[in-house]
């Protein structure tokens, strides 16, 4: 995918791309679903619900099959933010932390409101969609973190003593920046994660996972996004944990059969860098989609994380058309999220023809307002 990374996107480039973004968002979204109702429980209690095997299915939470928590909630905004960072440039204001941190922030809104606010002109289509109104247990330290309107920053970061997996699995869009440099991608995801969880094994967590995906959505192997990542994380303070966690990852893939034991080893208490490592090793050592994404929630670690980043992980490395179709006509949200992944390929792709000094499309900024 070189030429992705170009001015100029062939017809098949543009094509493989909406497959992969497609693939990443859906893959994250299935994941969470997968593992939601499960999040709480200990692999013993999974076995009694649901069999020796585990869970093999789509399961009943949050009033029906296929539900998804407050990390697809997270990832849509963060699709959101990137989509009105580059519609902003325009206006020569280029702050893309700033612009994450706005949807962001209407995301809270959501968990607080009920429903959406027609009189908010700027928030957009997204925060428009009634379903995402929904309180999908978010945790602490994401109201917390986006309880005000100050914006936490490498400096000055909101919760720094928490580790926890809520900013790495909202992560994944990040990776979809194909046009970036590497570097680029890692800074921006580490100042938006910083900016409800502080603490350098959470935010170096997220800038390792936007990485890994990055590379896959430019068509380089899992090992080798892997190999990316840990040469980027090598020169950043606090890198350590982080390193050794996917070390441990890929170490992992020649120690035998894969099983619920070795997800939970890499898993450790459920924190960021525990989280990065079971995902990683779950889709490399996954027969399929279906196999990777089992193998993730089937562990007593947060199971709707495991299942959110592996499957963004498995969705950008083999596109759309890899996921698991009965468990997509069943996913929460399906319609919106296919409009906003082709919202957001549109854009790279063809943002000049969308915005610009040549003029401007008036259906993409009421969808996408400046402000």
């Amino acid at each position: 995918m070189g030429a992705t990374s170009g001015a100029v996107w062939g017809r098949a480039e543009q094509q493989d791309f909406r497959s992969r973004v497609r693939g990443t968002l859906l893959g994250s979204a299935v994941g969470d679903a997968l593992g939601g109702p499960v999040d709480a429980l200990a692999l013993e209690e999974i076995r009694s619900v649901y069999g020796g095997e585990g869970l093999l299915d789509l399961a009943y939470g949050h009033g029906g099959r296929g539900t998804v928590t407050h990390h697809t909630q997270l990832t849509l905004f963060t699709v959101d933010g990137l989509i009105r960072a580059q519609v902003r440039r325009d206006t020569g204001a280029w702050h893309p932390p700033t612009d994450l941190h706005r949807a962001y922030l209407r995301w809270a809104a959501t968990q607080r409101d009920w429903g959406p606010d027609e009189r908010r002109k700027d928030d957009g289509w997204l925060a428009r969609e009634e379903w995402l109104y929904a309180r999908r247990d978010p945790t602490r330290a994401l109201l917390t973190g986006l309880g005000d309107d100050t914006m936490g920053t490498l400096e000055t970061p909101k919760n720094p003593g928490e580790l926890g997996p809520e900013a790495v699995a909202r992560s994944a869009p990040f990776g979809l920046l194909v046009g970036w440099e590497p570097q680029l991608v890692i800074q921006l995801a580490v100042e938006c994660a910083a900016q409800t969880h502080g603490h350098p094994i959470a935010y170096l967590s997220a800038g390792a996972y936007a990485v890994v995906v990055h590379a896959l959505a430019r068509g380089e192997s899992l090992d080798g996004a892997v190999q990316r990542a840990l040469a980027l994380l090598a020169v950043r303070p606090g890198h350590q944990p982080v390193s050794d966690a996917l070390q441990h990852a890929l170490g992992a893939v020649r120690q035998g059969l894969p099983g619920p034991s070795r997800v939970e080893e890499l898993a450790g208490d459920g924190t960021a860098d525990g989280l990065l490592a079971a995902s990683v090793y779950c889709a490399l050592v996954g027969e399929d989609v279906r196999h990777g994404l089992c193998l993730a929630v089937n562990q007593s670690g947060p199971s709707a994380a495991a299942g959110a980043l592996t499957g963004g992980l498995l969705g950008a490395l083999h596109g759309e058309t890899a996921l698991p179709p009965a468990w997509l006509t069943e996913l929460e949200g399906r319609p919106t999220i296919l409009e906003l992944a082709d919202d957001f390929a549109m854009e790279m792709t063809q943002g000049p023809a969308l915005h610009g000094p040549a003029g401007s499309s008036p259906g993409w900024l009421a969808r996408y307002p400046r402000a």
